[in-house]
């Protein structure tokens, strides 16, 4: 998928656990894990929202754009 998700990465800088971030953002740990692993087909702007006054960041240190291998995509 051509979005990365870097919550690990915020999660780091913050000395945060991913339980302590799904808690204060109001989503289940689960959920969270398949934000922060990149299998989720969709986040909610409220979600999204709420992870940054959370993690005092910007959308854009949560996610980013990764180009595709166009030939890995054609084979699979």
């Amino acid at each position: 998928m051509p979005i990365a998700v870097d919550i690990d990465v915020m999660l780091a800088r913050r000395k945060m656990s991913v339980g302590e971030l799904a808690d204060r953002v109001g989503i289940t740990p689960a959920n969270l894990a398949v934000l922060k692993n990149g299998r989720a087909k969709a986040v909610r702007f409220a979600t999204l929202a709420a992870l940054c006054e959370v993690l005092e960041c910007q959308p854009g240190d949560l996610l980013r754009w990764e180009a595709e291998d166009v030939e890995a995509a054609q084979v699979g």
